[in-house]
């Protein structure tokens, strides 16, 4: 019984070693297939055959690339951490924070998250990625714009769908803020998104007439240069788009059917590429409050293609949002 006993418990111990060493093998398998996924999956690529589109995996998933499927040529200008296509929220008044780390450029400023980075570089962190055909989703943890290394208390959400030559785009933003210094009860301009077409997209156009969705004559408004104070505003925007094309009438249009509102410019010079100091800029804005502990969501569009079909596809997308907001 005692040498039975014994054999038992010797037994027993030898298969308990087996299992912690089994545990401690599969702990460290799935930690080198989560080191591989940081290491590898850099960018996530959806390529239809028409277009290109990719997402950078090392600045919070924002929209880094788009081309013409077989082209290398990036319509998105990247030249730092608030360019790209990406989210970028606005809360409460516009503080100093210097003292702890706000640039001097961006002072005072209020609760501003973004997608990509912040002012000095330091980068959003991934906190999901996933792939399902030509839709992409990542979640992350975005920058405060004006700080010095400083990520949100919010994370950020973005579905990525690509369907012909449209990027259809849902964007959302979870905040859990525990600070003190900024107040809530502010109605802010909010971009809806942020994007940064390259500036060789130089034309600005929309329709901001008063019978929308009729094929009435485009505007061409003269593109303002932030260099003069700020971007273009432009409160009437009735089709509820603006596009950047080039002398060829080719270029990205941006659909947002809850906005009328845009801002739209230059930064620097016209003909620069997606690497050069100089961007074009479009925003659908609409004022909206964030709250300390609130989620808000929305959608876009991005349209690739000349003029005329940016237009037609926007009218095709309206009767789309239409016929499914009266089912």
């Amino acid at each position: 019984m005692k040498i039975d006993h014994c054999i038992n418990i010797q037994s027993i111990n030898k298969i308990i070693q087996l299992c912690l060493v089994l545990v401690a093998s599969i702990s460290q398998t799935a930690y080198c297939q989560t080191s591989a996924f940081k290491m590898q999956d850099t960018v996530a690529v959806v390529d239809n055959g028409i277009l290109t589109l990719k997402l950078d995996l090392t600045r919070g998933g924002a929209i880094s690339y788009l081309s013409l499927t077989g082209s290398t040529r990036n319509i998105v200008n990247i030249s730092d951490e608030g360019r790209y296509i990406q989210q970028s929220y606005y809360a409460g008044n516009g503080l100093n924070r210097q003292a702890e780390g706000q640039s001097k450029a961006w002072s005072p400023w209020p609760w501003n998250p973004i997608q990509v980075g912040d002012y000095n570089r330091h980068r959003a962190q991934i906190l999901d990625y996933k792939k399902n055909g030509n839709q992409l989703y990542v979640k992350c943890v975005p920058m405060l714009w004006d700080m010095d290394n400083r990520p949100a208390e919010a994370e950020m959400e973005q579905w990525t769908t690509l369907e012909g030559s449209i990027l259809r785009v849902h964007n959302k933003i979870t905040c859990h803020r525990t600070d003190q210094i900024y107040r809530d009860s502010i109605l802010c301009d909010q971009e809806l998104p942020a994007v940064y077409p390259i500036s060789a997209l130089k034309n600005l156009y929309a329709y901001m007439g008063k019978a929308p969705f009729t094929n009435d004559k485009l505007d061409n408004p003269t593109v303002i240069n932030l260099a003069s104070g700020f971007w273009g505003k432009y409160p009437t925007v009735s089709e509820h788009w603006m596009a950047f094309v080039d002398d060829n009438l080719w270029g990205m249009g941006i659909y947002n059917a809850k906005c009328e509102k845009f801002y739209a410019g230059l930064s620097g010079k016209i003909d620069g590429e997606a690497l050069s100091s100089s961007t074009s800029y479009i925003a659908p804005t609409k004022k909206a409050m964030l709250t300390k502990n609130c989620v808000y969501e929305y959608d876009y569009d991005v349209i690739i293609g000349n003029l005329a079909e940016i237009r037609s596809t926007v009218y095709k997308l309206s009767i789309k949002k239409e016929t499914h907001r009266t089912q």
